[in-house]
């Protein structure tokens, strides 16, 4: 098949979170399954074209925009050397320092997702699978079903819509209509939404008008069905659950690979355990605390918000610290929570230590320096964090929901089972006993070392995530037929 992945982050190209290690593995995956996979991104001020080594494909292309057109220039790279990757040049919408937080941002990935499929017509490269990312690509669908539905070349292609994080849907005012070029279909009217005849869901539309959709994780595609998870949309989701499928993601094992990681300060596997210790020291001075091999260290790399379990931390952590650990922070987020956790690092300075940035060569030491790796979330729709912890020998505390769910198995001591420490209510003192669980084990080295063992042995490839896609991109292409003949 043929598979172009619209998407607006592709490491090493541009990174804001998880979404960029995933669509650059899974496209290298599916070519080594046969399929001829291919990214396109916005080319934002910060992709060096030299240090790409991007190159010229389409000098100018007009891209409609309301009544008038963007010119954009695309640009073309290698990922890897395998996989072809299309850059949309437009210096007036993406050379600003960030890639999301404008307010224009509808408007700016809506020309970005129209640029995405008129490049398609002078690239002489046709689709069969429109693979569209989080609401920055939802508009996607909706046209298949509108302003190309009478286009020929796109008559076999099939649309599935990917959902990260149902919370972040992409919502706007009828002005992205325009632009989008679909003001005359108005709103959607929904009998139990009542909102969304007033706003532009861009998430709510690639779900309505996908052949298929998708989401990170089995546990976190039941999720989403219920009022509980489902942001709202629950209701939409229930009516199209024939056509939504979870699948657990993979990561990239040569990228993250305590053997060859070059961040950190001793390399080691899972034959060679005890050389880690190294990098617990080294990431005790760096944060400067103190060193000591024996104190159990926790980890976190995380976006501090609510939904990833800060306000159960924020509460808790007082009272895990008085047991005489340590604890490692790196991650932005909400400002309540940076107050917060800056003052925790002020009372314990020997104690914990909280970096607030997004620094990926710090992360890579934490994975591999921190004992126990805390993921508390109210709810995780993806498992990426967590499959990185386990093969860098962190033992993950994680809460029972989303991908954590099918990812981190609560250690049984009397079958000797399991690879982490889980629990299960969205409770501080469920989450206390959880790490005074995982403390007490680590004193039995022997026990802890048959933990590290289970997760490191794992199998966290991409090659059973992309042919369970490939089954996926089959049944879009059917749903499609069917509603075409």
């Amino acid at each position: 098949m043929k598979i172009l992945m619209i998407c607006t982050e592709a490491s090493p190209f541009a990174k804001a979170g998880g979404l960029a290690d995933v669509t650059g593995p899974l496209a290298k995956a599916l070519r080594r399954l046969g399929h001829d996979a291919r990214l396109v991104i916005p080319r934002y001020g910060f992709i060096d074209p030299e240090h790409f080594g991007l190159t010229l494909a389409i000098e100018s292309l007009d891209v409609p925009y309301e009544e008038t057109t963007h010119t954009v220039r695309i640009m073309e790279a290698r990922l890897d050397g395998q996989v072809p990757v299309y850059f949309v040049d437009c210096a007036k919408l993406f050379h600003r320092e960030d890639i999301y937080g404008y307010a224009d941002d509808g408007e700016r990935f809506v020309c970005f997702s129209r640029a995405a499929i008129e490049m398609l017509k002078h690239i002489h490269w046709q689709p069969d699978i429109l693979h569209c990312y989080d609401w920055h690509t939802g508009i996607i669908p909706n046209w298949l079903k509108t302003l190309y539905k009478g286009d020929r070349a796109f008559a076999s292609t099939a649309a599935l819509f990917t959902i990260h994080d149902l919370q972040d849907q992409g919502i706007f005012g009828w002005r992205v209509l325009q632009v989008a070029g679909v003001a005359q279909h108005g709103f959607i009217y929904h009998p139990q939404i009542s909102e969304l005849d007033r706003v532009v869901d861009l998430t709510a539309r690639g779900i309505i008008f996908a052949d298929a959709i998708t989401t990170i994780s089995e546990r976190y595609a039941q999720e989403i069905l219920t009022p509980e998870y489902g942001e709202k949309l629950d209701p939409l989701l229930r009516e199209r659950q024939d056509r939504l499928f979870g699948i657990t993601n993979g990561i990239d094992q040569d990228v993250f690979n305590p053997a060859s990681d070059p961040h950190i300060a001793r390399l080691y596997d899972v034959s060679t355990l005890s050389w880690r210790i190294v990098n617990k020291t080294a990431l005790q001075r760096e944060a400067h605390l103190r060193v000591d091999e024996t104190v159990p260290l926790i980890g976190m790399v995380s976006r501090l918000a609510a939904h990833r379990g800060f306000d159960l931390l924020a509460e808790t952590i007082d009272h895990i610290l008085r047991q005489g650990i340590q604890f490692v922070l790196v991650g932005t987020g909400d400002q309540h929570y940076h107050e917060i956790f800056t003052r925790v690092a002020r009372s314990y300075p020997q104690q914990a230590a909280v970096f607030l940035t997004f620094n990926a060569d710090l992360a890579q030491k934490v994975y591999a320096g921190s004992d126990i790796f805390l993921m508390p979330c109210r709810a995780k729709p993806g498992g990426v964090s967590p499959m990185i912890a386990m093969r860098y020998g962190a033992v993950p505390v994680a809460r029972e929901t989303g991908a954590l769910a099918d990812l981190v198995k609560d250690w049984d001591p009397a079958t000797r089972t399991g690879n982490g420490f889980v629990f299960k209510e969205y409770d501080r003192w469920a989450l206390f006993a959880a790490v005074v669980r995982a403390i007490e084990t680590y004193r039995y080295k022997d026990i802890w070392r048959a933990i590290q063992v289970a997760g490191m042995s794992a199998d966290y490839s991409w090659e059973h995530s992309a042919q369970k896609y490939v089954e996926v991109y089959q049944k879009a292409l059917a749903f499609k037929k069917e509603t075409t003949t």
